[in-house]
Formats: C-alpha cells, structure tokens, sequence
C-alpha cells in the first residue's frame, strides 16, 4: 500500500507540477524571448512531450488509486472525501482528454489551420500574448534601434 501511495503522489505531482512549469515559466519565457513563428514549436514540442508523460502518469493515478482504495476495504468502505476525490479524477481525466487528444492535435498542426478553425480564439491568444509581453518586439535588447554604447 505504501509503494501505491508513493507511486500516485509522483504522478500527481508529475501532472500538477508540469502544469505550474509550463504555465508559470515555459509560457512567459516564450513570450518574453521568441516571435509567434518560433513560439508555437516550441511550445507544440514541449506540450507533446509533456502529454505523453502525463497519459502514463493518468494511467499510474488510476491503477493506484483504485488499488488504494480497494485496500482499504472497497468503495463501500471508502471515506466520501474518496468518492468526492475520484469524481474530481475523473472529470480532470476528461478535461485531459479533450485537451490532449481534441485540442492539442488542431494546435500542433499547422498554425493557419487552428486560426481557420477556431478564429476568434487565434484573435483572442494573439491579443493576450501582446497584452503580456514585457519587452514589445521594438523595445527588445538586439533587435531594432539598441544602441547599448550611445
């Protein structure tokens, strides 16, 4: 049961954690340092890489979580935080789901194909990445008018 345990809160914390890292660091530093053009692979690759790690680690939640709960007496024996825990998983398996198998495969193909498909979308991404962007393309060191000796 421990070793259940061990292995479901890696896997959490593999999901959860690479999400906060490409949210919170990936992202913004793509913003801040690459154009759209060269953004997108990037984050098309890493996303990639990430979703298969997380399909295993969904895989590993599962398994273990149900290990965990049927040692511990079954889900008639089960604490209803369990219950409330497991429909929590399940709707964020889905939400996974749809992201990693509906969403991504339209954002990691060509860029002109999601902005025919989901135009208002594209119009909406493209306003908040300049709505974010500490160092407007104008503005940033090595690129148009940075004169660092004058």
């Amino acid at each position: 049961m421990t070793a259940s345990l061990l292995l479901h809160l890696l896997a959490a914390m593999l999901w959860i954690g690479g999400m906060a890292f490409s949210l919170f660091a990936l992202r913004p530093a793509a913003i801040a340092t690459l154009q759209p053009p060269q953004r997108l692979p990037l984050m098309s690759a890493a996303m990639g890489h990430f979703f298969r790690l997380v399909t295993g680690a969904v895989v590993v939640l599962l398994a273990t979580g149900l290990h965990l709960i049927l040692a511990s007496g079954g889900f008639a024996a089960a604490r209803p935080g369990m219950h409330t825990m497991l429909g929590g998983a399940l709707v964020m398996i889905v939400i996974f789901g749809y992201v990693a198998h509906g969403c991504y495969p339209v954002a990691a193909g060509d860029e002109t194909i999601g902005q025919l498909k989901y135009p208002r979308v594209a119009t909406a991404i493209a306003r908040h990445d300049r709505a974010e962007d500490p160092h407007p393309r104008h503005a940033r060191p090595g690129h148009h008018g940075d004169h660092r000796g004058d």
